[in-house]
């Protein structure tokens, strides 16, 4: 404040002075009420709008190409395009759901604690000059922004899941599935977890970008869909090694480049939480690589180009719920404890319990995210460096965490069992054992990824 300012008197004059000649009557009450208001309007920033559009880029950048060229490396040659287009597909339906009733099931503005409801189908109400609201009173971004940038979390979730049953199953299958996934259990823990009449939301639990909604949800969908669908045709005997880490590697790397909208754009501001959430998005990632090569070495004399992609998925799922919250060596704590977890459940829990989860979504996602959204309640303590108050309380918030955990797995786990019994009933689930034999690129459409 300045010292004029502190000076109603002289300030008064000189206001009265700075008046035209002409208006020497006092500005009606109504009219000065009305001045204060627009004084007090929402601000929309033009460099937050820039960032969020930015930032939704990345994320369809993670998924197309990323994802789909990180899963396609991974299968074999026959099955490489039927990954690309599952990925590109689920993509696209998801994005037009999201717009006629995702979004309103998500956000719609209903006060019940499990879903949005219905006020916003087809996006009713929503203009140009929409506002939603960020983490800072007053300061508000585009809604359609919003909008697109919520709609880029909801196609990748679905998209995730596809890893468990690569290479046999039914094009139709994953399309009816989505809808019907999407529906029931993505939009109702989207909201619940991310809109302020949520019910976990209202625990007090903590996700920044996506442990729960995202990596939880499709991980445990991944687990129950690999036991429905069943292994692959010469599981444990044929060789069903990736076709080409070179182009696992070069998806993995555009899902780091992308991670970095999936999560400091959770922040929704170019503010200086959104660099702390870019700075923990760095360092986990790297720290979760070095332990699966160090992990690997030690246990398999080798360090790997895929233990160095998986260590890197890893490391990105696990500090998605932490990296609004967590400081950065906590972060880096959190990346170095993952990976000995996410390969433990790869190399040996899914042999011990024998399920083809063919592109290990859920030892990476979901165990990755359950490590990431419990370790945030402890790395939001100022003792790690996190954001949590002097009263924080590490017990406290984990579990609350647990609890969000806890209900995330039942939701996915339950309704995915449900779910995938109806599909299977409709367009049933696997494509022929011929069809499988000879690989989905051909049976299913048509294509070949390689020509000799």
């Amino acid at each position: 404040m300045t010292k004029l300012a502190k000076l109603p008197g002289l300030a008064a004059a000189l206001a009265a002075l700075a008046l035209p000649a002409f208006a020497q009557d006092a500005a009606p009450a109504a009219e000065m009420v009305e001045a204060m208001t627009e004084a007090a309007a929402p601000i929309v920033d033009k460099g937050d709008v820039a960032w969020m559009m930015t930032a939704s880029l990345l994320v369809l950048f993670m998924i197309i190409p990323g994802l789909a060229l990180f899963y396609g490396g991974l299968v074999r040659t026959k099955n490489m395009l039927s990954i690309l287009m599952q990925t590109t597909m689920i993509t696209a339906i998801v994005m037009i759901i999201w717009v006629l009733y995702g979004y309103s099931f998500a956000f719609g503005g209903s006060t019940s604690p499990f879903w949005g409801g219905t006020g916003k189908l087809f996006l009713a109400g929503v203009t140009t000059d929409s506002l939603a609201a960020t983490f800072t009173d007053g300061v508000m971004l585009p809604e359609y922004v919003f909008i697109a940038f919520q709609m880029t979390f909801a196609a990748i979730t679905p998209a995730l899941f596809v890893g468990a049953f690569a290479e046999r199953i039914k094009f139709s299958a994953v399309i009816l599935f989505t809808v019907l996934w999407v529906t029931v259990i993505y939009f109702p823990i989207a909201h619940m977890v991310w809109d302020g009449s949520g019910l976990i939301f209202n625990w007090g639990a903590v996700d920044f970008a996506g442990g729960t909604v995202v990596h939880i949800n499709a991980g445990v969908t991944a687990l129950v869909a690999a036991y429905v669908v069943g292994p692959r045709i010469g599981y444990g005997k044929d060789n069903m090694a990736p076709h080409s880490m070179t182009l696992t590697m070069v998806g993995a790397a555009m899902l780091w480049v992308g991670w970095f909208g999936f999560n400091a754009g959770s922040n929704l501001e170019a503010t200086s939480g959104a660099t702390l959430a870019l700075l923990n998005t760095f360092v986990a990632t790297a720290a979760a690589i070095v332990s699966w090569a160090a992990v690997e070495r030690i246990f398999r004399g080798k360090a790997s180009g895929l233990g160095a992609a998986s260590g890197m998925v890893a490391g990105l799922v696990a500090i998605t719920p932490a990296c609004g919250t967590s400081g950065p060596v906590g972060a880096i704590l959190l990346g170095l404890v993952v990976s000995p977890i996410a390969y433990f459940f790869v190399t040996k829990v899914k042999a011990m319990f024998n399920y083809d989860d063919s592109l290990d979504v859920f030892g990476v996602h979901g165990v990755g995210g359950i490590v990431g959204a419990i370790g945030t309640g402890i790395l939001m303590s100022p003792a790690f460096g996190g954001v949590g108050g002097d009263d924080f309380s590490i017990a406290a918030q984990v579990f609350i965490q647990i609890k969000a955990v806890l209900l995330t797995i039942v939701w996915a786990g339950v309704g995915s069992l449900v779910l995938l019994y109806i599909v299977k009933a409709i367009t049933g689930l696997r494509v022929s054992s011929d069809d499988e034999r000879q690989g989905l690129d051909l049976t299913t459409h048509g294509e070949s990824a390689y020509h000799s």
